[in-house]
């Protein structure tokens, strides 16, 4: 079990706990220190502490990291749409409906069980059930993901992330006829109130989320907005639209199912009413290769229902 010990500098006088360990340790995670912490793995001092205990001069921080649990989840022969490969790392087109992880009702057919199909030295990267996963999309968005194959990649790219040094651009057809040309949305985003499954932008515990957009394409009731991504918080797209009043269509969580009843043509209600899954789409993703050391864009052709959709709008706005 790797050990480590530290002793807290000025700089770190009045930072949380979790905080300064992910700071110190490139490899973890803020999220995973603070399940360390809670799970009483950590100690200041020789006692136990909480996440959001403030660091002081010259405390002792101690720590023992537990072993990555072994995957214990089956390889499945599931095909993957692969935009790039080579040792370090796999670059995906994830579709949309496919699960990223196992977890509570999906312990099969996720891209976990996909890859260590595919690649089964991925095994043990990462640990725990998200073997070479550092970040996620959402079970219906579709779009580019990059996943780590050995754990220097893991490091460096979750490092990347964490730095917000990874550049993610989706696409998102929202409703309503945005009037402004490109904008930028400052809302803290954290775990919704009475809703756990849910975020909102009035959590009592959020955190500051930036979300920048402009206009692509706008048809009648709809607009299609390009969507660079500052920060990487839990479906922050959705909350974001859904809180300036442009939620996403078809995303039934935050608003989007049946927003298709205040649109004005018919054909575009009928349109947007057989809509079966948020309109979201990973377009592009650029991160520095964590071997080379050379920057990678890659970008995810619009799959084909959310395309459908899009062409069918260009018809009926150029027969209107």
């Amino acid at each position: 079990m790797p050990v480590f010990s530290f002793t807290a500098t000025e700089s770190e006088a009045g930072e949380r706990l979790d905080t300064v360990i992910a700071a110190r340790l490139h490899t973890i995670s803020r999220s995973r220190a603070s399940r360390l912490i809670r799970a009483g793995y950590v100690t200041v001092n020789g006692l136990i502490k909480k996440p959001g205990y403030l660091a002081k001069p010259g405390d002792v921080v101690q720590s023992e990291i537990p072993c990555p649990e072994p995957v214990t989840f089956m390889p499945e022969a599931i095909p993957l749409s692969i935009l790039y490969e080579d040792r370090d790392v796999i670059v995906l087109n994830k579709p949309s409906g496919l699960v990223v992880h196992p977890g509570a009702g999906h312990q099969h057919r996720t891209l976990v069980n996909a890859l260590l199909f595919h690649c089964p030295d991925l095994e043990g990267v990462g640990g725990g059930i998200r073997p070479g996963i550092v970040h996620r999309l959402d079970k219906e968005t579709s779009g580019c993901m990059v996943v780590a194959k050995n754990d220097l990649a893991h490091a460096k790219l979750s490092r990347q992330f964490k730095m917000r040094e990874i550049r993610k651009v989706y696409l998102a057809l929202v409703y309503g006829e945005v009037k402004t040309p490109a904008g930028v949305i400052r809302l803290p985003v954290g775990r919704h109130p009475t809703d756990r499954k849910k975020m909102s932008t009035q959590s009592r515990r959020s955190r500051p989320t930036e979300t920048r957009w402009k206009i692509k394409e706008v048809f009648s009731g709809v607009t299609l907005l390009e969507i660079d991504l500052k920060t990487g918080r839990t479906h922050q797209v959705r909350v974001h639209c859904a809180a300036t009043g442009h939620p996403v269509v078809g995303d039934v969580i935050y608003g989007g199912r049946k927003r298709w009843k205040n649109v004005t043509l018919p054909q575009v209600q009928d349109l947007l009413r057989s809509v079966q899954r948020q309109l979201l789409h990973a377009w592009k993703l650029e991160f520095v290769h964590p071997r080379l050391g050379q920057s990678m864009t890659f970008e995810s052709p619009v799959p084909e229902d959310m395309a459908s959709v899009l062409e069918s709008l260009r018809l009926i706005s150029n027969h209107g």
